[in-house]
């Protein structure tokens, strides 16, 4: 699998190295004053500082739940799912979205959680019941 990358905005690099480095283990890559890049389970995040960081549209509407859109993730493991949701928990950090199983008994059955990272930016972990349904039709 081709890792991705992905710049977005956040309100500082030390509450977003916190996030990221300190709570989620992710591995710090380069960085400026400005800007932070992260390997966040395999892919290349670039965090960079910005004073306008866009209010949330909960418009998406997945299996009966609104989730913000934009956002972005990962697909874990069930291990990881499990290990980053009690990281999350014993952190006190707020589902925006409660870890809970999506299209249960279907094609494509996954668990599924989002939180916020602490600029506000919308994360959903998943984890598929079946890895080989990422990409099926039901």
């Amino acid at each position: 699998m081709n890792s991705f990358h992905y710049a977005f905005k956040v309100k500082d690099l030390k509450s977003t190295r916190q996030f990221y480095v300190d709570m989620l283990g992710c591995k710090e890559g380069r960085s400026t004053e400005t800007w932070i890049d992260f390997d966040f389970f395999g892919h290349q995040l670039s965090a960079h500082i910005s004073a306008n960081i866009p209010e949330l549209d909960y418009c998406g509407l997945v299996d009966g739940i609104e989730v913000p859109i934009p956002h972005f993730g990962c697909v874990l493991t069930d291990d990881q799912f499990e290990q980053v949701q009690q990281v999350f928990e014993s952190n006190n950090i707020d589902f925006i979205v409660k870890p809970q199983v999506r299209y249960k008994d279907s094609v494509g059955q996954q668990k599924t959680m989002f939180v916020l990272d602490y600029s506000g930016n919308p994360i959903e972990f998943k984890s598929m019941k079946n890895e080989s349904e990422l990409f099926s039709a039901s």
